[in-house]
């Protein structure tokens, strides 16, 4: 789920715990985990409702001024059902700490060189994935698309590409493209 720049300060103190959607089938369930730049939000519960039955607090709750706001929002996604799904939050997104552990050990670092392997195995169009953190590591900021560009990649896989090295912690996106993360620039170095 994504979540507005100015809610996130309310989804990290808690003060922000519910959101409402318009889905066609529900994109959350009860029990499940989404990372958000506040961290990772808990889904309690997900229902289908109906607008009308939306309070004020429940839009307060929702990080809206006024029912009023929140429903405009939601008018602005067309038809369809809406969701409210009950959140709390649940801790610091866990690469955080990840990209911040430069320590490689000749075991992480195996770990790691065999996760980026099998990454370039799966790939359709060869190995990428040393080559895209040296690209990433000689361009930080610079756009997706500009990056893509250079090695003559699609932006779209190329960013889905990225997220899988963020998973093991070793990008950082930022406002504009991307940088490694202290723990990418260590890999690179014992990488050579």
């Amino acid at each position: 789920m994504l979540f507005e720049q100015r809610l996130w300060a309310g989804l990290a103190d808690g003060s922000v715990r519910v959101t409402f959607r318009r889905w066609k089938r529900p994109r959350a369930r009860a029990g499940g985990r989404h990372r958000t730049p506040a961290g990772v939000l808990a889904v309690d519960a997900v229902a289908e409702v109906d607008p009308a039955a939306i309070s004020e607090d429940d839009a307060r709750a929702a990080g809206f001024a006024s029912l009023a706001d929140l429903l405009r929002q939601l008018d602005r996604h067309g038809e369809g059902p809406v969701y409210r799904v009950d959140f709390h939050h649940a801790g610091a997104d866990p690469r955080e700490a990840l990209r911040q552990d430069a320590a490689l050990p000749e075991e992480e670092l195996a770990r790691l060189r065999a996760r980026l392997d099998r990454l370039d195995l799966a790939a359709r169009d060869g190995p990428w994935t040393v080559a895209a953190l040296r690209l990433i590591a000689d361009r930080p900021g610079v756009r997706a698309a500009d990056l893509a560009a250079a090695v003559g990649r699609e932006r779209l896989a190329f960013k889905t590409d990225v997220r899988k090295l963020k998973e093991l912690g070793l990008t950082e996106s930022l406002e504009v493209g991307y940088r490694l993360s202290p723990r990418g620039r260590a890999l690179l170095e014992r990488l050579g």
